[in-house]
C-alpha cells in the first residue's frame, strides 16, 4: 500500500488508538443527492477514503437523502459512478439516510419521553426571531413546556399527515441562552408533504441533518465523522444527540478546511442554474468543476487525488490556484500520454520538388518520456498542412519558423525553404510553395548551416478533419467569494471559456481513438477524445502554465 502522509486528523486517530479509545477506524462520505459531485467533494472523499485505507479500516458511502424536495435518483447514480471512478470503493457498504427514518423517529419519541424534545407551533419567521443573535440570547418558545403526553400526541399526528408544511416542528430542548446558536433548541424534524425518491409517500415528516447525521454514524459504527470546517460549530449538537440518545461507543466528529479553488464556483445551486438555463452543456460540461465535467475534460482520478494531496489537510481556510490542478494533470500526461500531431489552423504547403505520386514514412516517437511507447510511421507527401501560427509574412525579430526566403525543419523530416506565397482575390493565403532539401531526411544539412526552427506538419492526403475545443476558466474573477453585493456570478462568466475550431487536421489514427483517450498534440497541448461528440477533441490543459494569461 502506498504511503499516506500523516496530518492532524491522523494524529488524533493515533492518540485514540494508543489510548484505547478506539480499536478500529471507520469513516464515511455523506453526500446529499441534490446535484453532481465537484472538485470540493473530492477532498472530502479523499480524506475519508485514505484515512480508512491507512488504518486498514472501512469506508462507507451514505446518501444524505433527508430533503426529498431537492433529491433525485439521477444524482444518486452519478455520485456512485464518480466515487468508483475516483477509485474510492466504499468497502464498508453503501447506505441511505432514509434507511434510518424509522430509527430516527423512534429516537425522537425517546427524546420527547425524556423531556428533551417538544413540538413547537412557531412559524419559520417566528423561529428566527425567537432564536436571538450572536450577541443576544434567544427566547423560549411559548410551546416549550408542553407535557410529554401532548408532545407525543402532536408528533404522531405530524407523522400521520394532519398538519400542513411549516406549521409545526419538533425541537430539541437544550438552551436558548447558549452562546452557540446551533444549541438554541434546534429543530430536528419538519413537515414536508413531498414524495421521497426511495420511500415514496411513507413519510411526511423528515429529520434535519444535524439530528439525523450523528444517528446514522452511530448505527453504522462510524468512528470518525470527518467533515468540513463549517460544521465545527455544529459539533456540540452532534455530541448532544449522541449523548442523549445514549449511543456507546460514540463516533467522533472532526473538521478540516474546505477546498477553495481560484476561478471556480462550487455552489450546487448555481451550478444547477448553469445547467438548467443552458449556459453550459450539462453537468458534465468540460468547464464545470464537477467530477463528471473534469472526467469529460480529460482529467484522471490520479491527477485529482494528487492535487488534493498536494494542497494538504489543515484547519485553515485558503484559496488554491487552479493552476496547481492543471500542473498535476500536465505532470502525469507528460509521462503517460502518447504524442500525436494536430494542425489546428491549417495552411496548405506544397513541396514543389517532391514527386506528386510519392509517399514515404518517417519514424516518430510516440512518447520521448517513455521508450516503451515505441514509434509510429508518419506519411510524407508533396502536399502538407502546417499551422498558420508557424508562418509569418512579416516576421518579428527572432522568428525561427516558416517565412518567405527562410528555412525551417519539418519535425522528423526534411528542411524546407519557403519560396512563394499564393493568395486568393481577397488576399487570403491559400498555399505556400516550398522546396525540400532532400539530403536532410531527418538529419542536419551537409554544408553545416544551422536551422533554428522546427514545426509540425501533416500530409494532406493522409490526415482527417476534426473539431477541437479549447477550454479555459469559466469565471474571470480569481476569488469567486469576493464578488461585490451588487454583482452576481453571471457578471464574471468568461465569454472565451470555450472556443470551437472546426477545420482542424489530425493524424488519421486519431479518428479511431477511444472516447476519453488522452494525447499530447505536439507543440499544442494535451487533449482527449470527447465522450459525447464522436469527432471532437477537448483540450485538457496547455503544454505550459498559462497563469499569466489576461482575460
Amino acid at each position: 500500500m502506498e504511503e499516506i502522509t500523516s496530518n492532524f486528523i491522523h494524529e488524533i486517530i493515533d492518540a485514540d488508538l494508543a489510548s484505547g479509545v478506539n480499536s478500529t477506524v471507520h469513516t464515511r462520505f455523506p453526500p446529499e443527492p441534490n446535484g453532481y459531485l465537484h472538485i470540493g467533494s473530492a477532498k472530502a472523499i479523499w480524506i475519508n477514503y485514505t484515512t480508512a485505507k491507512k488504518y486498514g479500516g472501512k469506508f462507507n458511502l451514505r446518501y444524505d437523502d433527508t430533503n426529498p424536495a431537492k433529491e433525485d435518483n439521477e444524482y444518486v447514480e452519478s455520485i456512485y459512478k464518480d466515487l468508483i471512478w475516483l477509485g474510492a470503493v466504499p468497502n464498508g457498504g453503501v447506505f441511505y439516510g432514509s434507511d434510518y427514518f424509522d430509527k430516527c423517529y423512534e429516537f425522537a419519541v425517546k427524546l420527547i419521553k425524556d423531556g428533551k424534545a417538544y413540538v413547537c407551533d412557531l412559524s419559520a419567521d417566528e423561529l428566527r426571531d425567537y432564536r436571538g443573535t450572536l450577541t443576544e440570547p434567544g427566547r423560549e418558545s411559548p410551546y416549550r413546556n408542553r407535557s410529554v403526553e401532548e408532545n407525543l400526541d402532536l408528533f404522531e399526528r405530524m407523522k400521520n399527515g394532519e398538519f400542513p408544511d411549516g406549521s409545526r416542528t419538533l425541537r430539541a430542548k437544550i438552551d436558548m441562552a447558549s452562546p452557540n446558536i446551533n444549541m438554541r433548541d434546534p429543530a430536528i424534524y419538519r413537515i414536508v408533504h413531498t414524495s421521497h425518491h426511495r420511500q415514496g409517500n411513507k413519510w411526511c415528516i423528515y429529520p434535519l441533518y444535524d439530528y439525523a447525521h450523528p444517528i446514522q454514524d452511530a448505527l453504522e459504527g462510524i468512528t470518525y465523522s470527518l467533515c468540513s470546517l463549517e460544521f465545527e460549530n455544529h459539533r456540540p449538537l452532534y455530541e448532544w444527540v449522541i449523548d442523549n440518545i445514549g449511543f456507546d461507543p460514540k463516533p467522533k466528529q472532526r473538521e478540516f478546511a474546505r477546498l477553495n479553488v481560484t476561478h471556480v464556483v462550487m455552489s450546487k445551486r448555481y451550478l444547477r442554474k448553469l445547467v438548467e438555463t443552458g449556459l453550459v452543456d450539462g453537468w458534465d460540461d468540460p468547464r464545470m468543476p464537477t467530477l463528471c465535467g473534469l472526467r469529460r475534460r480529460g482529467y484522471t482520478p490520479e491527477s485529482i487525488f494528487e492535487f488534493i494531496r498536494r494542497t494538504g489537510v489543515s484547519k485553515g481556510n485558503s484559496l488554491v490556484a487552479i493552476e496547481q490542478l492543471e500542473a498535476c494533470i500536465r505532470d502525469e500526461l507528460n509521462e503517460t500520454a502518447e504524442r500525436r500531431i494536430a494542425v489546428l489552423s491549417p495552411i496548405k504547403v506544397v513541396i514543389t520538388n517532391y514527386p506528386e505520386d510519392k509517399t514515404e514514412y518517417f519514424e516518430i516517437s510516440n512518447n520521448p518520456q517513455d521508450p516503451r511507447a515505441g514509434t509510429r510511421k508518419l506519411p510524407f507527401t508533396r502536399e502538407l498542412y502546417i499551422d498558420s501560427d508557424d508562418f509569418s509574412e512579416n516576421p518579428p525579430p527572432k522568428f525561427f519558423r516558416m517565412k518567405e526566403g527562410g528555412e525551417v525543419r519539418l519535425m522528423g523530416a526534411y528542411i524546407v525553404r519557403c519560396n512563394e506565397i499564393i493568395k486568393d482575390k481577397d488576399g487570403k493565403i491559400t498555399e505556400i510553395r516550398c522546396t525540400a532539401d532532400i539530403k536532410t531526411s531527418n538529419g542536419n544539412p551537409l554544408d553545416g548551416r544551422k536551422i533554428k526552427g522546427t514545426i509540425h506538419w501533416l500530409s494532406a492526403k493522409y490526415s482527417e478533419k476534426t473539431t477541437v475545443k479549447l477550454y479555459d476558466k469559466l469565471f474571470t474573477i480569481e476569488n469567486t467569494a469576493d464578488i461585490p453585493d451588487e454583482k452576481t456570478y453571471d457578471d464574471y462568466l468568461n465569454p472565451k471559456s470555450v472556443v470551437a475550431i472546426e477545420e482542424c487536421m489530425i493524424e488519421k489514427s486519431l479518428s479511431e481513438a477511444k472516447e476519453g483517450e488522452r494525447f499530447q498534440f505536439v507543440r499544442t497541448g494535451y487533449f482527449c477524445k470527447d465522450i459525447k461528440n464522436k469527432n471532437t477533441f477537448n483540450r485538457i490543459v496547455t503544454l505550459k502554465d498559462g497563469s499569466g494569461k489576461k482575460f
